[in-house]
């Protein structure tokens, strides 16, 4: 299937990049407008469950994503304070027998640039980059993007791919600024060598503390140790890939046990960004004009979901569209009602883990006593509402 215009896809990331691969295995053609000069992802690790790789398979890429990634043995929670391992979720072959794909750690930036290649390789996918969409304007038959350089293109349909500040979502859901949580970021990546012996294990370990916690991770097969630490503050309102406060992180892992104060002593210069996300809403679509991932429906990062989400999405918008015979104002209503609850509650159990990770006092006690009781198998049943959906 083809046709005259193309769908312009606004936002070239992760959520947008699929979008066109997955418009393309469909037939479909598209334009992709990035704002920034090139396309290219900044970040640290990502996580992507056996969601998030039922989908890379989907794609086609599953095979080049993973010789970048690593499969860890294991997901483990540790008490960030006394230093004992609460629980330990094993990821190796039971796991991957009960949810038929492997958890997998990949490099934010790798994950992109295999989506953007295979991007590339394909006709139907256009590029355009240093470009604002400013306006918009749906006539019913077709949609008419307006850029910042008095260019007009005409579109068939217009998918808003534009992240957390979607100026796509002002037009179709209106809610103003995202709600900004409080919680700051801290991440960084080392090459493993610098990295103690001693802490360079094949597993996901997440270090809990009161109002903080701090994850480590092997990337890039095992080449690079990521690091990311999550702490309460109302000193910043909003930012993004900026140098963070040495200081400010010091202080708000004041109390943590010598392990976590050892692995952050490794990190001389880090990248700093304030977390957000929005209340979940069920309207994503106006006309010809939709949204897909963070435009949608951000979320903090306490699921680890926000990328898989986007590209669960992908998947499910191509689908619809490639039986709508051109009409995508219902493709898109078919496919927002496919996909609303289910992010809708990604987004608010991300809020609830958070709550979860940064317990102190008798809740800290409470959450370690029950995560110290749970099975394999009960871990497991748990996770299945999100690791079992088939989209």
């Amino acid at each position: 299937m083809s046709q005259a215009n193309p769908v312009v896809i606004v936002g070239g990331g992760i959520g947008g990049l699929a979008a066109a691969l997955a418009l393309s295995q469909k037939g479909i053609a598209s334009r992709l407008i990035e704002q920034a000069n090139e396309f290219r992802e900044v970040g640290a690790g990502i996580q992507v469950g056996p969601n998030g790789y039922r989908v890379l398979e989907t794609l086609g890429i599953a095979d080049k994503v993973a010789e970048l990634a690593v499969l860890p043995d294991d997901l483990i929670f540790m008490d960030g304070v006394t230093e004992k391992q609460i629980t330990s979720i094993p990821t190796g072959a039971a796991f991957r027998d009960r949810f038929k794909y492997p958890y997998s750690l990949v490099h934010r930036a790798d994950l992109h640039s295999v989506l953007l290649e295979a991007c590339r390789e394909s006709e139907l996918v256009q590029f355009q980059v240093a470009t604002k969409v400013i306006s918009y304007e749906d006539t019913g038959t077709s949609v008419n993007v307006f850029t910042d350089k008095g260019e007009t293109f005409q579109a068939s349909a217009l998918i808003g791919a534009d992240g957390l500040w979607s100026k796509v979502r002002e037009r179709i859901v209106g809610d103003g600024a995202p709600v900004v949580s409080g919680h700051i970021a801290y991440r960084a990546v080392l090459p493993i060598e610098d990295v103690p012996v001693e802490f360079r294990r094949n597993a996901m370990i997440l270090w809990g503390g009161p109002k903080c916690h701090l994850v480590q991770y092997p990337l890039r097969g095992g080449k690079l140790f990521n690091l990311v630490a999550v702490f309460h503050s109302d000193k910043y309102v909003e930012g993004w890939n900026t140098e963070g406060d040495r200081d400010e992180l010091i202080k708000r892992f004041a109390g943590t046990c010598p392990t976590v104060q050892a692995l952050l002593s490794k990190i001389d210069s880090w990248r700093m960004w304030v977390l957000c996300d929005r209340q979940p809403v069920k309207q994503w679509c106006s006309g010809r004009t939709v949204l897909l991932g963070d435009a949608a429906h951000p979320m903090l990062q306490y699921l680890a979901q926000g990328a898989c989400m986007a590209m669960e999405d992908a998947v499910v918008l191509a689908d619809e569209m490639s039986r709508a015979n051109g009409w995508y104002a219902g493709a898109f209503e078919k496919y927002q009602a496919r996909r609303y609850l289910r992010t809708g509650r990604c987004q608010v159990m991300a809020r609830v883990h958070g709550d979860f990770y940064h317990a102190e006092g008798v809740v800290a006690e409470l959450r370690n006593g029950m995560l110290a009781k749970r099975t394999a198998e009960q871990a497991y049943d748990g996770l299945s509402w999100l690791y079992d959906a088939v989209i």
